[in-house]
């Protein structure tokens, strides 16, 4: 049977496309580089926490299969990437995987295939980086031999109301023709898509979205501080600005930002900006906010423990919520990790309660899990609510018999100090 699609990398995007497809009719085969994703996926197991297992075992049943295999590409009509872009050690931009992926794709290419890459980065990297690659590996031309395209994910873990197929799909090429295939492609599953004028507007749209919620999210914590430092109570604040039906978007302060994108596409936007002689100024200053609030919530639970117990050596502090998104399984760029840092350095006894998470590693050392929460508030000199899962009920936590610290403005009670 021809192969309609294979999906590159089987992560938090690349396996919710490929269940989109799967349901819409496409014959679909997933690559992956790792071993153990495939291996489990063949097992019915979904490797990220916006598929189920059951999900998984629809798909194995409509034909889907998972390797590791490149040869998987030899007839497909259409490959798309769906690689991670993260960060060097230095901060800056780390496009290997996607690199990897065009060379892999070069070997394989044939006349006529699309080629999308859905993989979030600069402007440029899909005229600049992708096709060189491809062209030069197959010797043959974008545009004119195969199709080349770009489509920014927009996929939001947790969000049972937008999903691949009503959220708007932005979509563009590096020719007129090859936006024109990437439209008739998502079109078998996508219910309206946005076309751009060309790859670098729609790898700018994709940054800006996501920078605009950094900045936001940087100017109410920034808010909540001053708030703090004045005795301002920001959650009305919040409610209050809220209640303006236009020109106000609502933006709420946490411990921090987490999760593979927020914190990691201002970073590509400012690197290349950087590297055209341009500065983002407003992206500097909210970087060092954001980079002060897991600090803030670390200060804020010392002197709760120094005033339940006299110091914070040896007192008990729970972590409500590790993840980086409420009722989502995922801990990547947690705040919860610098803030667990800050309480083990000032010798706290630090663990954690989480229904989503049964292992959580901090600096090498792993740190005990609590099964039952009422008992495990009942031990805690401090809890401190760093992410509002729909499990942490407003009343019970309001009736804590210990300290609670809550970043979320969401519990109330004697015993509860707000962020």
């Amino acid at each position: 049977m021809a192969t309609d699609l294979v999906v590159i990398g089987l992560g938090h995007v690349g396996l919710p496309l490929s269940r989109s497809a799967v349901s819409a009719g496409l014959a679909t085969v997933g690559y992956d580089v790792s071993g153990t994703v495939v291996s489990g996926l063949a097992a019915g197991r979904s490797p990220v926490g916006g598929v189920l297992d059951a999900e998984v075992a629809v798909m194995l049943d409509a034909g889907f299969h998972a390797t590791t295999d490149p040869a998987v590409l030899d007839g497909a009509q259409t490959v798309v990437i769906c690689v991670p872009t993260g960060l060097t050690p230095e901060g800056l931009p780390d496009l290997s995987a996607v690199e990897d992926a065009a060379r892999v794709v070069a070997v394989r290419l044939r006349p006529g295939m699309l080629v999308v890459l859905e993989s979030t980065s600069y402007p440029g990297t899909t005229e600049d980086v992708v096709r060189p690659l491809l062209e030069h590996g197959s010797g043959l031309r974008a545009g004119e031999d195969f199709h080349l395209a770009y489509s920014p994910q927009r996929i939001d873990p947790g969000n049972e109301t937008w999903t691949i197929r009503n959220t708007p799909k932005v979509v563009s090429g590096c020719s007129a023709l090859c936006a024109k295939y990437a439209v008739a492609f998502y079109s078998r599953f996508v219910d309206h898509l946005v076309v751009a004028r060309g790859t670098r507007e729609a790898e700018m749209a994709k940054l800006l979205e996501n920078t605009y919620r950094y900045v936001n999210m940087a100017l109410v914590d920034e808010v909540a501080l001053f708030c703090h430092e004045t005795g301002i109570d920001i959650w009305d604040v919040l409610h209050c600005a809220a209640s303006k039906p236009f020109g106000f978007a609502p933006f709420r302060p946490g411990p921090g930002v987490g999760g593979h994108c927020i914190p990691v596409d201002p970073r590509y936007l400012a690197a290349r900006a950087e590297s055209q002689g341009f500065a983002f100024r407003t992206l500097a200053a909210a970087h060092e906010v954001l980079g002060r609030m897991p600090n803030h919530v670390v200060d804020r639970a010392l002197a709760l423990l120094t005033d339940v117990r006299g110091r914070p050596e040896g007192a008990r502090a729970l972590l409500l919520g590790i993840t980086y998104k409420a009722d989502v399984a995922d801990v990547r760029e947690t705040p919860a990790r610098p803030v667990a840092e800050g309480l083990l350095a000032a010798g706290a006894e630090v663990y954690y309660h989480d229904p989503y998470i049964a292992e959580f590693t901090v600096g090498g050392r792993s740190l005990p899990r609590a099964e039952n929460l009422r008992d495990a508030m009942a031990q805690a000199d401090v809890a401190i609510l760093l992410q509002d899962h729909a499990c942490y009920a407003r009343d019970a936590l309001g009736q804590a018999r210990c300290a609670l610290l809550d970043t979320r403005g969401k519990a109330v009670g004697g015993r509860v100090t707000l962020l």
